[in-house]
């Protein structure tokens, strides 16, 4: 079975021109001394549509679908991660926005489709990441407002978005065993540049996914206006899970990225090197190593384009992208890894790329879900929750 048509093929030709024209040069000059994605480099994403992948035509975006979405994201990763992620700040927030009225949608979405209203998520906490119904930011009413308050961490482009979702507790009464139902989304609109008034951060220092900055927040006294509350108030934890098999397999197609990045560098090194009075690529332990990579490589390929064939035919297949997720991941790493052992010595340095992906490769094992959180998903789909 093919997945890909004609004009896959021309979407997926497109994506890989644009990285390697303007991602990577950018990647290779700006992510060893850790500086930020550059606006110009946003505005040709923009350009290229790739913000509103996932947005219908009438706002706007290309209307097309995850493995579309996917297929992008794959060829951005093999640049740069935080580029590929970063088209996230558009795509990925589609499922919170959806419960904004069709006025506001017709005002927001096409400016995000542009590239020019870009979102933040704000969800883990210090005691508060897997455990997503641990969360114990608070928000309360204030006459027609909501004032929110409480500490977040990890929380990527805070201070480049136009926005940030908030996920708070509004309902501190819940029962402990349905925690989760006291949830709620929030909009907190902002300046581009700025944290939201009333909200105070500490960029966390990170050892990989450079070119923006990700920050610990101090919400103290922040007021937004009712309407900045997404769909119903305590029903963010269904608003925020309802993605994740789009959000797990935009991981994988990320990691697959990375791990190409690896292959493709450690081939063209492996042919130019020589050691012995031969190109290091005549050597069967290389041969064999690179061989393995690439066959790698296309099995986390295939299972990620099955599992966006499957979201694209609204068949549910959480278990699945739970599998493509943590396969990519595991997989991104070792692959990765393997690359900068063909570089050798010259690998270990921040003159190539590969230590780049290795470093990048290792986050995707982490956020989306750890490894460990696929594993129990789809363990409990084999063997049932444990106890019931």
């Amino acid at each position: 079975m093919s997945f890909m048509t004609e004009e896959r093929r021309m979407i997926q030709a497109a994506a890989r021109e644009f990285t390697l024209n303007e991602v990577l040069p950018v990647a290779n000059r700006l992510d060893p001394v850790r500086g930020d994605i550059p606006e110009d480099l946003i505005a040709k994403m923009g350009e290229m549509g790739y913000f509103g992948i996932l947005i219908e035509e009438e706002y706007g975006g290309l209307g097309l679908g995850a493995f579309e979405y996917c297929l992008i994201a794959e060829e951005l990763a093999r640049g740069w991660m935080s580029v590929a992620s970063l088209i996230a700040r558009g795509n990925g927030l589609i499922g919170t926005l959806k419960a904004l009225d069709p006025a506001r949608k017709k005002d927001y979405l096409p400016r995000m489709a542009r590239g020019e209203y870009l979102g933040a998520f704000s969800l883990s906490e210090p005691n508060a990441g897997s455990d997503v119904a641990n969360v114990s930011c608070r928000a309360r009413r204030v006459g027609d407002n909501w004032e929110i308050n409480g500490s977040k961490y990890w929380c990527t482009f805070a201070d480049g978005a136009d926005f940030i979702v908030v996920i708070a507790r509004t309902d501190p009464t819940i029962n402990p065993r349905r925690r989760h139902l006291g949830l709620s989304a929030f909009m907190v609109e902002k300046p581009r540049g700025k944290l939201p008034e009333g909200c105070n951060g500490n960029v966390i220092p990170k050892i990989g996914y450079h070119g923006w900055k990700t920050f610990e927040l101090a919400f103290d006294g922040c007021r937004v206006p009712g309407s900045a509350l997404l769909g119903e108030e305590g029903k963010a934890f269904y608003l925020t899970t309802s993605g994740l098999e789009t959000a797990r397999a935009h991981t994988a197609a990320r990691s697959i990225g990375l791990a190409r990045g690896g292959l493709e560098d450690a081939l063209k090194y492996a042919q130019e090197r020589v050691q012995f009075g031969q190109p290091i690529g005549e050597f069967q332990a290389i041969r064999f190593k690179l061989a393995q990579m690439a066959t790698q490589i296309e099995a986390a390929r295939q299972l990620m384009y099955f599992v966006c064939t499957e979201i694209d035919q609204h068949r549910r297949c959480d278990k699945e992208a739970a599998m493509a997720k943590l396969f990519a991941s595991e997989m991104s790493e070792r692959v990765t890894s393997e690359a900068l052992q063909i570089l050798g010595g010259a690998g270990y340095t921040t003159l190539h790329a590969v230590e780049r992906y290795w470093r990048d490769a290792r986050l995707t094992k982490i956020f989306e879900g750890t490894s460990e959180i696929q594993l129990r998903i789809i363990s409990d789909h084999l063997l049932g929750r444990p106890g019931k």
